[in-house]
């Protein structure tokens, strides 16, 4: 079965010297997740995404606004699409997913499990 972990963070938090520090050490943590996947031998795909700043966002009536639409505190980073048994196994690998201070895992099914 297919999930989307979508990675939501507060992008302030990588701004500055310790955001930078702590950013390394996200990434860090990133590289050792995917070894472990890969380790497990769980097919996988994922991407960071850019910041905020270069999205757009299209409306139902076909005008395009600068940014993200979303009203949130927290940002779409990233995300991991993974192929495991069950909602209960997508569940264990989004805990290990590295995260700033306040960031959050959307576990959503994907793919034929969608209907």
């Amino acid at each position: 079965m297919k999930y989307m972990l979508l990675i939501y963070e507060t992008e302030i938090h990588y701004a500055g010297q310790a955001g930078e520090k702590l950013l390394a050490d996200v990434i860090a943590g990133h590289m050792r997740f995917t070894d472990e996947l890969q380790a497990a031998g769980v097919d996988w795909s994922g991407s960071e995404l850019a910041a905020t700043a270069s999205a757009s966002t299209l409306t139902q009536d076909g005008v395009v606004h600068d940014g993200p639409f979303a009203e949130t505190h927290e940002q779409l980073g990233g995300f991991y699409l993974v192929d495991v048994a069950d909602r209960e196994a997508a569940v264990n690998w989004a805990r290990k997913i590295p995260l700033s201070p306040g960031g959050k895992i959307e576990i959503r099914p994907a793919g034929e499990n969608c209907g």
